[in-house]
């Protein structure tokens, strides 16, 4: 089967499973939603704030705090592009119409890691706007200094996270192991990690919170110590995790039988 070929076949894979297109729909709605409602509060609470969190706001990061809970919808729909084809046992029938399995696994997370980017770009503009109108006078212009790199930013941000999450999925070879992976970690794991000083150093080397600083355009910590790495330094950590994933997906593929 040509290449051509086998992205249009995992595009009808995924356009024909109503989990994997509501769970992007369900990114968008949540991180939009969710933001806007802080920037609302924002708005509101700003003067109450203390000083330091004045100088240091970050009105474009404000636009993305629904990302917290929106990334859990694009880690299930990593997740569920690769795991239901185990599950469901399809796996071996797209083995056997795609042999080369180098081709198969390029062409299913070329496909889903492109509609995860249409929907993380779609996501990002649309949550800045809508944030940036409910900030007020403490929004932000996009072409102020910064701020489209920011906007794009968290556009790649959710397709690397789908990229690394089917990554993973290939790995473990199963939808439910994979979640009771990935969720724990970027939600329980890292928090805590990142929250105890001891641990900070090696948590700001995961996917998430090094990926994160992408969407940021004002780089000081509060307590005035520079960041470990710039924008799109912890965005190449983020996607170091990523390729790292995918090879060792295919490794397991490739070795392992179907």
């Amino acid at each position: 089967m040509s290449f051509p070929a086998v992205l249009q076949s995992e595009w009808t894979k995924i356009r024909t499973v109503a989990s994997t297109v509501w769970t992007l729909a369900s990114a968008l709605v949540v991180t939009v939603g969710m933001s806007a409602l802080l920037c609302m509060f924002l708005n509101s609470t700003f003067e109450d704030m203390p000083k330091e969190q004045q100088v240091t706001f970050d009105p474009t990061m404000a636009s993305f705090a629904g990302m917290t809970l929106g990334q859990a919808a694009v880690i299930v729909f990593g997740v569920l592009v690769v795991g239901t084809e185990y599950s469901t046992g399809m796996i071996r029938t797209s083995l056997a119409a795609v042999p080369r399995r180098g081709s198969f696994l390029i062409g299913k997370l070329t496909a889903a890691t492109a509609l995860a980017l249409v929907v993380g770009l779609l996501t990002s503009f649309v949550s800045f706007f809508v944030g940036q109108a409910l900030l007020g006078e403490h929004s932000i212009a996009l072409g102020e200094p910064n701020v489209l790199r920011a906007v794009v930013g968290a556009g790649l941000y959710m397709a690397v996270l789908a990229l690394f999450s089917m990554g993973m999925t290939m790995i473990l070879r199963s939808s439910m192991l994979a979640l009771g992976v990935l969720l724990p970690f970027f939600f329980l794991v890292s928090p805590i990690l990142s929250s105890v000083e001891a641990t900070q150093k090696v948590a700001d080397y995961f996917p998430n919170v090094a990926g994160g600083a992408i969407m940021q355009t004002v780089q000081t910590a509060l307590d005035g110590k520079e960041p470990p790495y710039g924008p799109w330094g912890g965005f190449a950590i983020m996607v170091a995790w990523a390729v790292a994933a995918v090879v060792g997906g295919f490794l397991v593929l490739k070795n392992r039988d179907a």
